[in-house]
C-alpha cells in the first residue's frame, strides 16, 4: 500500500509539473516587441501587441503579456516606435536603353532604404531586364521592391516613344495585348502621343474584356467620363483631371478633336472655366466606374517650379548615376525655353491640380501614391521622392491618415493584392517600416526611419545606411 500511495503521490507531482508548464513555446524567426502598431484602415494606434514573423509571414499579432508563448531567433524592442505596413509606390520608371541597365538595376535599393517594399513600373525601353528583377526578386536572388511591371506600353504610329508597342489600327492592336499577355505583364499601360481617340478606346474594352487591369494617359480629344466608362483602371497624373471640372468640357473636347484647338492653348480655357460641382459630379461617376488617380504632384510641381529652384544642389543626386542624370536634361532644357507667360500656366496647372486633390478624396475616387521616379523624370528621385509625394497630399488638404493609405492600402488594393497586404495581422506579407515618429501626427515623419522589414528580413538604421553608401559608391560617388 505505502509503495502504491508513493506511486500515486510522483504521478500527481508529475501532472501538477506538465499542466503548469503548458505546451512548449512557438518557434519565429523575428519578433517585434513594444513598437505602435497603425492600422492604417482605421487610422488608429495598437497598442500592447507584439509581431510574429516566420520566414516571410506575419504568424501573429499578439498581447505583449503573451511573449512567453514564443522564441524568437531574433526580437526586436521597437518601444517608443511606430509600425506601419511597407510602403507602396505605383508609379516608377526603368528605362533610358540598354547602356543605362545596371544604373536602373542600382536603384532597386534605394526604395527599400526609404520604407518602399512594392513598385508599379509604368513603362519604359529595357522591360526584359525589368521582368527578369521582379522573376529574381520574388526568387530571394535580388535585393529590391517587389515589382509589378506593364512591360512596354501602347502607342500610336510613329510616337515619340521609345521601346513602346506602336499600333494604328485594331488588328495590331490586338496583337500588342496578345503580345503582353505572353510576357505576363502585370497590367497594360496605354499612352495618347500619337494613338488615335477610337483606338484608345477600343484598347481599354479589350483589356478589360481580358481581364487585364490598366493604366494611361487621358488624351484630350476625349471626355474622362468616356475613358472611365470604357474600363480604365488608373490615371496616371492629375492634370488630366481638370477637363472634366470645365463647364465648357465637351466644347473644348470637340475643339482638341477637330484639332481646332492645341492642348497648350485648350488648358487656359480649361482653368477659367473650373467648377467645383461640375468636377464632383464627374469624379463621382469615375469612382462609381471603378477608376482611380495616380495625381504624381512631385514632379509636376518639380517641373512646374524649375524657374525657381534648377535642383542642381540635390544631395540626392550623388545617388543617380551619370547616364540617368543625363536622361534629365531634356525637360529641363525644355522649362528653360518656355516664355513667361508659359512659366505662369505651368504653376496655375500644377496649383490648381494640387487644390482638387480633397474633392476627389470627397468624390469617392481613389487617390493612390506614384511618384514617376526614374529616368527622363528630372530630380524625382526613387525613394525620397514617394515621402514628399505624401507631404504635398497633406499640403493640399488630405489628412496624414488619408496620404498614408494612399501609399499602403489604395496600391495594393487596385493591384487585388488586399489579401497579402494592406493590414499587419496574421497571415500578411511581412513588410514592415519602423518609424521613430509618429506618421499620423505628421506624413513627414514617414522618413525617419529605424529598420525596414523585408519579407521577414530585418534591416536596422546601421544597414540602411551602409546600403545608401553602397548606391552613392555605384553612382560613382
Amino acid at each position: 500500500k505505502h509503495h502504491m500511495k508513493t506511486t500515486y503521490y510522483y504521478l500527481f507531482l508529475f501532472c501538477l509539473l506538465v499542466l503548469s508548464c503548458g505546451p512548449p513555446p512557438v518557434e519565429v524567426d523575428l519578433l517585434i516587441k513594444s513598437g505602435n502598431i497603425i492600422d492604417v484602415v482605421t487610422g488608429k494606434m495598437i497598442e500592447g501587441k507584439a509581431i510574429a514573423i516566420n520566414r516571410d509571414t506575419v504568424i501573429a499579432v499578439i498581447d505583449e503579456n503573451d511573449l512567453g508563448q514564443y522564441r524568437a531567433k531574433k526580437v526586436v524592442d521597437a518601444k517608443g516606435k511606430f509600425i506601419i505596413p511597407g510602403l507602396w509606390d505605383m508609379h516608377v520608371h526603368f528605362g533610358g536603353g540598354d547602356t543605362l541597365i545596371q544604373e536602373n538595376k542600382n536603384l532597386l535599393p534605394l526604395y527599400i532604404v526609404n520604407g518602399i517594399t512594392t513598385v508599379r513600373d509604368c513603362a519604359a525601353d529595357i522591360s526584359p531586364s525589368v521582368l527578369q528583377w521582379r522573376s529574381e526578386i520574388e526568387q530571394g536572388k535580388l535585393f529590391g521592391p517587389s515589382i509589378f511591371t506593364s512591360g512596354p506600353k501602347i502607342e500610336g504610329d510613329k510616337s515619340l516613344w521609345v521601346g513602346d508597342l506602336e499600333v494604328d489600327t485594331k488588328e495590331e492592336a490586338t496583337e500588342a495585348l496578345d503580345l503582353l499577355q505572353r510576357m505576363k505583364v502585370d497590367f497594360v499601360k496605354v499612352t495618347d502621343n500619337t494613338l488615335k481617340p477610337d483606338l484608345y478606346l477600343t484598347i481599354l474594352t479589350e483589356a478589360r474584356r481580358r481581364g487585364l487591369k490598366t493604366s494611361a494617359h487621358v488624351p484630350f480629344a476625349l471626355t474622362l467620363k468616356q475613358v472611365s466608362a470604357s474600363g480604365l483602371g488608373t490615371i496616371e497624373h492629375g492634370s488630366y483631371l481638370l477637363k472634366a471640372g470645365s463647364t465648357r468640357e465637351q466644347e473644348i473636347t470637340d475643339k482638341l478633336a477637330s484639332r481646332k484647338l492645341t492642348n497648350r492653348e485648350a488648358m487656359p480655357l480649361i482653368l477659367e472655366s473650373f467648377d467645383n460641382e461640375k468636377a464632383m459630379a464627374a469624379f463621382s461617376e469615375v469612382s462609381r466606374n471603378g477608376t482611380a488617380v495616380v495625381p504624381t504632384l512631385g514632379i509636376s510641381h518639380t517641373l512646374a517650379y524649375l524657374d525657381q529652384d534648377d535642383h542642381h544642389d540635390d544631395e540626392y543626386l550623388d545617388y543617380i548615376g551619370s547616364g540617368l542624370r543625363k536622361t534629365y536634361e531634356g525637360r529641363v532644357i525644355r522649362a528653360a525655353k518656355d516664355d513667361a507667360a508659359a512659366v505662369e500656366l505651368r504653376h496655375r496647372v500644377y496649383e490648381k491640380t494640387k487644390s482638387i486633390i480633397p474633392l476627389v478624396q470627397k468624390s469617392g475616387m481613389k487617390i493612390i501614391a506614384g511618384t514617376d521616379a526614374g529616368y527622363l523624370n528630372s530630380f524625382v528621385y526613387p525613394g525620397l521622392a514617394l515621402h514628399q509625394e505624401l507631404e504635398l497630399f497633406t499640403e493640399a488638404g488630405l489628412t496624414p491618415t488619408e496620404a498614408l493609405q494612399t501609399a499602403t492600402m489604395n496600391g495594393p488594393s487596385f493591384m487585388g493584392k488586399e489579401s497579402e497586404f494592406v493590414t499587419i495581422e496574421r497571415g500578411k506579407t511581412a513588410n514592415l517600416v519602423i518609424l521613430n515618429n509618429d506618421p499620423l501626427k505628421n506624413i513627414r515623419n514617414t522618413r525617419d526611419i529605424d529598420a525596414v522589414v523585408l519579407k521577414g528580413k530585418i534591416f536596422g538604421r546601421q544597414s540602411l545606411d551602409s546600403i545608401l553608401m553602397e548606391v552613392k559608391r555605384l553612382a560613382g560617388h
